[in-house]
């Protein structure tokens, strides 16, 4: 059963502009291996982490760092949550998050749908 759907698109020049004109910005959002990567990445990224707070109805105990967006074996972007962002995933009864990402023409966009047991 569905337990909340979320979406989210960045302007990824806008977003690039935010990050230079503010340098600890990147430390607040992200993981130390997703600083690494480009722009148009760290963007995408961005929108998975607002799309998942959207999926979940509110930001109430959720941490920007907590939420980390790694690839599966296959490439498939996925989420890994720890601390009281992952309790908070469990509290709903969300047993499993699927994203989808995608980057084109300046933007950057995040589609993600959480999951629970069958009612």
């Amino acid at each position: 059963m569905i337990v909340g759907i979320g979406v989210d698109l960045v302007d990824i020049p806008r977003f690039e502009r935010s990050l230079a004109r503010t340098p600890r910005l990147g430390e607040r959002l992200f993981s130390p291996a997703e600083r690494a990567l480009k722009p148009r990445s760290l963007a995408a990224r961005y929108a998975a982490k607002e799309a998942l707070i959207k999926a979940l109805g509110g930001s109430d105990g959720v941490h920007w760092r907590e939420i980390e967006v790694t690839s599966a074996a296959s490439g498939r972007p996925v989420f890994s949550l720890t601390g009281s962002t992952a309790a908070v995933v469990a509290s709903r009864g969300i047993t499993a998050v699927h994203l989808s990402l995608s980057h084109d023409a300046g933007l950057a966009t995040a589609y993600v749908v959480a999951e629970g047991p069958d009612a």
